[in-house]
C-alpha cells in the first residue's frame, strides 16, 4: 500500500486507475451473479488481499522454477517454453491462488452454496490480477493497461471461474459424504485452470500466432461466461 500511495503522490493516479478498474468491474460482475446469498464484504476483501499475497508466493516459486528449467532444458527450445509456461508459471500462480483460497474458505461457515466456490476463486484470482496489473502498468504505461484490460485481467477471472466451479463442487460432495469424489474435484480445481493458463501463455509466445491466440482467448471467455451463468442459475445450498 505505501507503494501505491507513493505513486499517487507522484502524479500517476491515471495509471493506477487504469490498472485496477478492469479487476473491480469483473469483481462486481461476479458479486452480482451470486444470487442465493451474498458473501460478507469482510470475506471478499480478505480474498482479494489473499490474491495479492499469492503474487509474492508465485514470484518465489517461479524464480526457483526458472533455475530448475535452466538446468533441465536448452533455452529457446519448445521443451523449455512448454515447461516454463505449463509447469513453472501456470502451477506457481494457480497453485498459490489455490493455497490461499482453500486455507481461507474451505472451513468457513459462509461457504454454504456451491456458487460460493466461483465467487471465492474469482476474488482471489482478481486480487492477484489487480496487483500484477499495477506492476505492469506502472512499468510499461497506459498502452499496457489497455491490452491487459482485454486479455490478462479477464484471463485471470476465467481461471478463477474454472477453479471455482470444481472447488464449489468439491465442497458439495464433501458435505454429502463423498470425500473421494470431493478430493478428485479439488485436484481438478488446480489442474484445469493451470492447464488453461499454460495454454494461454504458451500460445501467446508463439511467433505468428496472433489469430490462434485471439481465437483461444475468445473461446476461453465464452466458456467461462457460460459456466458462471449456468452455475449461478442452478446454485443450491450445500
Amino acid at each position: 500500500m505505501p507503494i501505491l500511495f507513493f505513486y499517487f503522490l507522484s502524479g500517476r493516479p491515471l495509471l493506477i486507475a487504469a490498472a485496477i478498474i478492469p479487476a473491480i468491474w469483473l469483481l462486481s460482475y461476479v458479486y452480482k451473479m451470486d444470487r442465493l446469498e451474498k458473501e460478507s464484504k469482510s470475506m471478499l476483501l480478505s480474498l482479494v488481499i489473499k490474491g495479492i499475497f499469492a503474487t509474492i508466493v508465485a514470484i518465489v516459486l517461479e524464480t526457483v522454477g526458472g533455475w530448475i528449467t535452466d538446468l533441465l532444458f536448452e533455452p529457446g527450445t519448445i521443451a523449455y517454453s512448454a515447461f516454463t509456461y505449463f509447469v513453472v508459471v501456470a502451477f506457481s500462480e494457480e497453485g498459490a491462488k489455490y493455497f490461499f483460497l482453500k486455507r481461507k474458505t474451505w472451513n468457513a461457515y459462509e461457504f454454504n452454496c456451491q456458487f460460493d466456490g466461483i465467487v471465492y476463486a474469482c476474488f482471489v484470482s482478481l486480487g492477484f490480477a489487480l496487483w500484477e496489473n499495477v506492476g505492469y502498468v506502472l512499468q510499461f504505461g497506459l498502452g499496457t493497461a489497455l491490452v491487459r484490460a482485454a486479455t490478462a485481467v479477464p484471463g485471470h477471472a476465467c481461471f478463477g471461474v474454472f477453479m471455482g466451479a470444481w472447488y464449489g463442487m468439491a465442497k458439495r460432495l464433501e458435505n454429502s459424504g463423498r470425500p473421494s469424489a470431493s478430493a478428485l474435484c479439488r485436484k481438478l480445481a488446480l489442474i484445469v485452470p493451470a492447464l488453461i493458463h499454460g495454454c494461454y501463455d504458451f500460445i501467446a509466445t508463439i511467433e505468428g500466432s496472433s489469430f490462434i491466440f485471439i481465437a483461444f482467448v475468445a473461446v476461453m471467455f465464452l466458456a467461462a461466461r457460460s459456466v458462471i451463468k449456468k452455475e449461478s442459475a442452478k446454485d443450491q445450498y450445500i
